[in-house]
């Protein structure tokens, strides 16, 4: 495993880390003990950073990590998300109280006294232009309750307004080979202000793992089943809004860019790691053997320039269309 800086935070993290969304549900049926199993694995293998949420299972997620915490010797870095709790989800929920309850859980879910990075979670987008959120999460700060703190987006002009706040450490954004626009309208910026920049959804919900056929079915509480015109959340989390038909022509076609020996998971991730602005991609895994498929991304040997060429044209051709003017 190769680690990178974590922006200005302080922290050295894993450059494929785990999110852990799946643990909570939303992909369908899951088992604890073999989540737990997947996140012990996790660390044998070097993984040092996790992501999850307030809302992965009304806690589920947080408190398995919390029993991580508890159990395992090794540093590891935990970043959680605050937000998505609130009934309307308005940008006026955002202020100090909410916030503080809402850390405040976490921290017990969690098992700690500090939160390593809280991050509001795909707020709406007037958050972006609300001081009085950001000064909430100083004075949270402040009072030793989060470490950190940054933002989690649904677009790059999100992202881009979020850099105006100076406390702001953490951009988690949506990147993957087909969302791509980050890379020139986003990542510059980060990098000049030292922000880090964590990629999720990085294999597009699965579609860039390879091994999705067109009869594929989700179960009923699987998020690919009941969310693919956004009906629950923004459409853009699930299949990175791409249409499930064009995002699978368009994985058959990369297929035959991959390497030897490796797979399209793997290819999807190096790719990620090429941009030296991301600090680490954060894909999800509910077993073992899939965690190790992703994390072995890591030693994978660079793509060439004309790798990198041919996968832009994909991208260009079949998936900016759909989806490079929404997010």
């Amino acid at each position: 495993m190769r680690y990178r800086e974590l922006g200005k935070t302080g922290m050295r993290v894993s450059e494929v880390s785990i999110g852990t969304w799946a643990f909570g549900g939303d992909w369908g049926e899951v088992d604890d003990e073999e989540s737990y199993a997947t996140l012990n694995r996790a660390v044998d293998l070097g993984v040092n950073f996790f992501d999850t949420a307030d809302v992965y299972g009304d806690g589920r997620s947080e408190r398995l990590l919390g029993r991580l915490l508890a159990e395992r010797e090794e540093e590891i870095f935990v970043a959680t998300k605050a937000g998505r709790r609130l009934d309307p989800h308005t940008a006026g929920g955002y202020t100090y109280d909410n916030l503080a309850r809402f850390a405040e859980r976490s921290l017990k879910n969690l098992g700690v006294e500090a939160l390593d990075l809280l991050q509001l979670h795909c707020p709406p987008t007037a958050v972006y232009t609300q001081d009085e959120t950001f000064e909430a999460l100083d004075r949270l700060v402040e009072q030793g309750v989060v470490k950190n703190y940054g933002v989690s987006v649904e677009k790059v002009e999100e992202a881009k307004l979020a850099l105006d706040y100076p406390g702001v450490k953490t951009v988690q954004i949506i990147f993957n080979i087909f969302r791509q626009k980050p890379s020139g309208e986003f990542f510059p910026l980060a990098s000049g202000r030292n922000v880090g920049v964590i990629a999720r959804v990085p294999l597009a919900s699965g579609l860039l793992s390879g091994k999705m056929r067109p009869d594929r079915e989700f179960s009923p509480d699987d998020h690919r089943n009941f969310n693919r015109e956004g009906q629950a959340f923004d459409r853009g989390e699930t299949f990175s809004g791409v249409d499930f038909q064009t995002g699978l022509a368009a994985a058959e076609e990369l297929k035959g860019l991959v390497p030897e020996g490796y797979t399209l998971a793997q290819l999807a991730l190096r790719w990620i790691l090429m941009h030296p602005e991301v600090s680490c991609a954060i894909p999800g895994a509910k077993r073992p053997d899939q965690l190790e498929e992703n994390l072995a991304a890591s030693e994978m040997p660079p793509l060439s320039i004309e790798e990198m060429d041919r996968i832009r044209e994909v991208y260009d051709r079949s998936i900016r269309p759909q989806v490079h003017h929404l997010w």
